[in-house]
């Protein structure tokens, strides 16, 4: 069976992909939860023959996204709702592609949606590297001075075929004979100490509903991108996060027992404490990744859709 390896607003309104009638214990979101399985009446995945009913069932194919950040839409076509990003490098498993549209799950987290076509290109070669600042450029050669061929978020995974250094500027060099900022760089498998930290670097980035890049983030977005740059694997939405990651914790009355790294959930929205007091979120607010602290939050957000409805200790 697949499974995901293991992923505020203005008035009026919730600005995370979790706000969606979908309310799950975690063992559902791992058997019934179709953002994680790959399931319609008419076609699902081979291996969730004799879990689900369906027409037919076939096997994925492997492929790889191929542009900076791909759109995983609810339905093929591009005025559907963005639920989730994948980013360069990421691997899926395509089951059905008509119209220039794919339905695709995404290997990292399980997420399934449709993609277009053009966004996916056949696996070659195995990543070695991820993107570890917040945003960087592409060049068409090693020499910053060359008019820029692409950019990329943090998170995307390269492979390095070789290095180069140009008036002494070290780049790493793609097999596409592109070439990155070598120091924007670190190994597959090297991992940031500090999760929170990670997130911290993102401040002031725009909100983007579904969003999962340097360019846009959303509330989950921002911890999923931010624990995965520190090893540790997240689903997707805010529900799925709440009913997953870590531990559940008490707090106390007053929230005392909160410390760094902690995450504060509301319906549809979650939150990383920076330290006992204060925390770091996208949010619909600010429409940015903003710091803010926790009292003020509750505040502001309970007015309209009460308070804090679970904490996570990871």
């Amino acid at each position: 069976m697949s499974s995901a390896s293991a992923m505020l607003s203005l008035p009026g309104r919730w600005t995370c992909p979790s706000d969606r009638p979908h309310e799950h214990s975690s063992e559902e979101l791992t058997a019934r939860d179709p953002r994680l399985h790959a399931f319609r009446a008419d076609l699902a995945d081979v291996r969730l023959r004799g879990e689900v009913t369906a027409d037919r069932f076939v096997a994925g194919r492997p492929v790889r996204i191929s542009v900076a950040v791909a759109d995983i839409r609810k339905a093929p076509r591009t005025d559907a709702g963005v639920n989730t990003q994948f980013l360069y490098g990421d691997d899926v498993l395509v089951f059905e592609t008509a119209q220039g549209w794919s339905w695709v799950q995404g290997e990292r987290d399980g997420y399934v949606g449709y993609v277009e076509q053009a966004a996916l290109s056949e696996r070659t070669g195995t990543p070695t590297h991820l993107v570890s600042v917040p945003r960087t450029f592409l060049y068409p050669g090693p020499d910053l001075r060359l008019p820029v061929s692409g950019r990329l978020s943090m998170g995307s995974a390269l492979t390095v075929a070789g290095m180069a250094e140009t008036r002494g500027t070290h780049y790493a060099i793609l097999p596409s004979g592109e070439a990155v900022i070598a120091s924007h760089l670190r190994p597959v498998g090297d991992h940031a100490s500090d999760y929170v930290s990670v997130a911290e670097r993102f401040v002031e980035t725009p909100y983007l509903w579904g969003g999962v890049s340097g360019f846009g983030l959303d509330c989950s977005g921002l911890v999923q991108l931010s624990l995965r740059m520190a090893g540790k694997d997240a689903l997707r939405d805010s529900d799925m996060q709440a009913a997953t990651l870590g531990e559940p914790l008490d707090p106390g009355p007053d929230f005392s027992g909160l410390r760094r790294g902690d995450l504060v959930f509301w319906k549809g929205h979650v939150a990383i404490m920076t330290d006992g007091q204060n925390m770091i979120h996208a949010n619909g607010h600010t429409m940015t990744v903003a710091r803010e602290s926790l009292a003020d939050a509750v505040t502001r957000i309970s007015y309209l859709y009460g308070g804090p409805t679970g904490f996570r200790r990871i």
